[in-house]
């Protein structure tokens, strides 16, 4: 009797909503025409530098989290046009879709974040709270990015661009990207200043995506938005069923004391705080590479909260690590999902890719690292803002 209880008190908190919201905006940005105009104002910004399209595909995916808030969503929607274009001018393979995966990591980072939606549910933080939180470590990381594909492209000879665009066409390209690139400052903008919350956000994003790919674009049509409509009730229906299980597993884990038995562990380890946070930041690493992310978020954060409570680090703070930190397991084996899609589109093997993926990933657990230990990166815009 209880365990449905339990489930349906799961379904009825009113910010799930805007996780299918948010996916439903990213599906029609990808299949609305939105990905060709990002990507040629992105070429012509950043494809001069050494790397070329290396960086652009960085670049994409920091403009693409302001409107997917899935990593997934990034690496199958950017993953064809980038990994295509970068393979017929010159680039290897495995390198391609070893940067689109890692690059797509940001996704869930820079808001929306589907992820961080269902983190603040469970823990009780401010969604507007996590958002900000997440801006300046998805930028660390796709400056990162660019730094490591600048050195390694520059060893590779890898072509960049003959010649900068002039004024003119950069400014053009950027008139056409102006549309899709409102999506972020739309959601943000009305979030910060209070003119709706986060789920009336994501329903606002959904709308604007639909309006742009179907009334100006005009490549978006009534097959395809059904086909889409679809696709996320499908989506939806799987992670619903994760988190209202999840929710019956935190309660008996709850029951049985599991928690506070984790914190004595962790303690008996070390008093340190520094040293416990380290430990927590291994097991997710850990962890994220056998178990699905939003499952691993849910069956792990209430377990993690008490413990999290007794140290000198702000829940909100903990959600943008947790996030990063799982967001990383996608481009790592046995169930790294960005690098299965980024292998698939470039048709390589999983092994040679994920070798090409290791700087990529160090870049991105040497940020992890860094927000864990200078929390100011995540909390300063949130007390500025908020």
């Amino acid at each position: 009797m209880i365990v449905p209880q339990v489930m349906g008190s799961a379904f009825r908190e009113f910010v799930l909503l805007a996780i299918p919201l948010f996916m439903l905006a990213g599906k029609f940005m990808n299949t609305g025409g939105v990905t060709k105009r990002i990507f040629r104002f992105a070429d012509d910004l950043v494809g001069h530098i050494t790397g070329g399209l290396a960086q652009v595909n960085v670049l994409l995916s920091i403009i693409f989290a302001g409107m997917s808030g899935s990593a997934l969503a990034d690496t199958a929607g950017l993953g064809e046009i980038e990994i295509k274009s970068m393979v017929d001018r010159g680039f290897d393979k495995n390198f391609a879709a070893a940067i689109t995966s890692s690059s797509s990591s940001i996704g869930p980072i820079i808001p929306p974040s589907i992820i961080m939606v269902i983190y603040g549910s469970i823990a009780g933080v401010s969604i507007a709270g996590l958002f900000l939180g997440g801006i300046i470590p998805g930028l660390v990381m796709g400056l990162g990015l660019m730094i490591i594909n600048y050195f390694i492209c520059k060893s590779r000879n890898y072509p960049k661009n003959e010649s900068r665009p002039g004024i003119k066409n950069l400014l053009k390209s950027f008139v056409y990207a102006i549309p899709p690139m409102l999506t972020p400052i739309i959601i943000l903008g009305g979030i910060v200043l209070g003119i709706f919350t986060p789920t009336e956000a994501a329903l606002i994003a959904s709308l604007y995506a639909f309006f742009l790919g179907f009334f100006i674009y005009k490549e978006l049509t009534i097959k395809k938005t059904l086909k889409i409509l679809l696709e996320v009730l499908k989506t939806t229906a799987s992670i619903m069923i994760i988190i209202g299980f999840a929710s019956v597993f935190a309660r008996i884990l709850t029951q049985q004391g599991v928690p506070q038995q984790i914190g004595s562990v962790l303690t008996t380890i070390s008093s340190n705080p520094v040293v416990i946070i380290l430990i927590i930041n291994i097991f997710l690493l850990i962890l994220g590479c056998f178990m699905d992310v939003i499952a691993s978020l849910i069956a792990v954060t209430p377990m993690l909260l008490p413990v999290i409570d007794t140290l000198p680090i702000s829940r909100l703070h903990f959600g943008v690590i947790i996030v990063l930190n799982l967001t990383i397991a996608l481009n790592t084996p046995p169930m790294g999902a960005s690098l299965f899609v980024a292998t698939k589109i470039a048709g390589t093997k999983l092994e040679d890719t994920f070798r090409a993926m290791i700087p990529f990933l160090l870049v991105l657990i040497g940020v992890l690292f860094l927000i864990t230990y200078f929390p100011v990166l995540v909390t300063y815009l949130p007390s500025v803002l908020m």
